[in-house]
């Protein structure tokens, strides 16, 4: 295929970055030129994004909190829009992909207003509201699930499962050899918080391991992800249970420290959950209940659905809670075993690969529709 030029929409948080960045490295590999498209705040991308000639629009979220907030968010989202179109005029791309947030809403928007081919990705298993917005009107739509709330009937024929791009260090460890767990075998385990919400973690996951038995809870090696605010108060609680742990701030080594734990207890973001279901790792996952939507939710579900994993709602997320789920699990190696095969066959190594594979089909194939 000859070179595109394709023009991504990206922006926020983590959850909509890091594809972009996984399809951005795919497709310069592949020898096509890109630019990107983000609000005010895209100053500062690493990895591949940082290659990539960069556009700055105005943006705003899709509902605000009150009347003047949804003002504000409409008018940016008008102006942005406009700002979008003229862009879009000028670079002629032969397509313009999304993924989601409000960043990408008004890049987007202008797509659809032209003949360019659009397509959209959609990280979690409820489509959010900017692609919920963009959904009828889009060419394409990647989705990460095998099943993705939101989208509607009349939209099916336009969905392809790509899964969601990791990471490339994530990705090499795609289905590492789950580790031992028989016998007095170290049991590892990982918890990562995340941006928003990880005190509760820091405040349940280290009461609940200490009232394990002692036999297990001198097997346990745990890495935690705290807040700095917490770290004190955790380490504190694995001292005096005798519990070896690794806090930090910032975990820098997850894809080894995912690669060696026995089980994850984590949000139930989509950076995370592709995460630990591409590396093979079996989680306990504790959706954030204030995320939009609710759609961590929804992510959580189709993980324990599929026997990859568990979910525990944060209103019952307690350290009795918890101290019993563990005391079954890591117990039963087996159960740990068959959960961890299961999110294998959930994780997509290859997501970044079928993106831009459905990219360059859908430009050809909207070539061939329109001649």
């Amino acid at each position: 295929m000859s070179a595109l030029h394709i023009v991504l929409a990206a922006g926020g948080t983590g959850g909509h970055v890091f594809p972009a960045e996984a399809l951005a490295s795919e497709l310069l590999d592949r020898g096509h030129r890109l630019g990107l498209v983000t609000d005010a705040r895209g100053k500062a991308y690493g990895g591949a994004l940082s290659q990539l000639e960069t556009h700055h629009i105005q943006a705003g979220g899709i509902a605000g909190k009150n009347i003047l907030a949804r003002i504000k968010s409409v008018l940016a989202l008008a102006v942005g829009t406009f700002q979008a179109w003229r862009l879009l005029k000028r670079l002629k791309p032969d397509v313009v992909v999304g993924f989601g947030g409000y960043a990408s809403a008004p890049t987007m928007l202008a797509a659809t207003f032209t003949s360019i081919p659009t397509l959209i990705h959609e990280q979690n298993a409820l489509l959010g509201r900017a692609n919920r917005l963009l959904a009828g009107r889009v060419n394409g739509i990647a989705t990460s699930f095998v099943e993705t709330h939101g989208l509607g009937e009349q939209n099916q024929h336009k969905v392809h499962l790509t899964g969601m791009p990791v990471r490339a260090p994530i990705a090499a460890k795609a289905a590492s050899p789950y580790p031992n767990a028989e016998g007095e075998q170290p049991l590892g385990i990982l918890v990562l918080g995340g941006s928003q919400g990880a005190t509760v973690l820091s405040e349940v996951v280290p009461a609940a391991l200490a009232k394990l038995p002692e036999p297990l809870r001198a097997r346990l090696d745990v890495t935690q992800q705290c807040r700095e605010e917490d770290l004190e108060a955790v380490k504190a609680v694995y001292q005096q249970s005798g519990i070896r742990a690794h806090l930090g701030t910032f975990v820098d080594d997850v894809p080894e420290r995912m690669e060696q734990a026995h089980m994850m207890i984590s949000r139930a973001g989509a950076s995370s959950v592709s995460e630990a279901l591409v590396v093979g790792r079996p989680a306990i996952l504790v959706p954030y209940p204030f995320a939009a939507d609710d759609h961590q939710t929804y992510n959580a579900r189709a993980v324990d659905e599929a026997g990859a994993g568990w979910i525990l709602p944060q209103d019952t997320f307690n350290a009795d809670a918890l101290a019993a789920r563990l005391d079954s699990l890591l117990g039963l190696p087996a159960v740990l075993e068959k959960a961890a095969r299961c999110a294998a066959s959930m994780g997509r190594a290859d997501a970044a690969k079928l993106l831009a594979d459905r990219v360059e089909h859908l430009t050809s194939h909207t070539e061939r529709s329109n001649s």
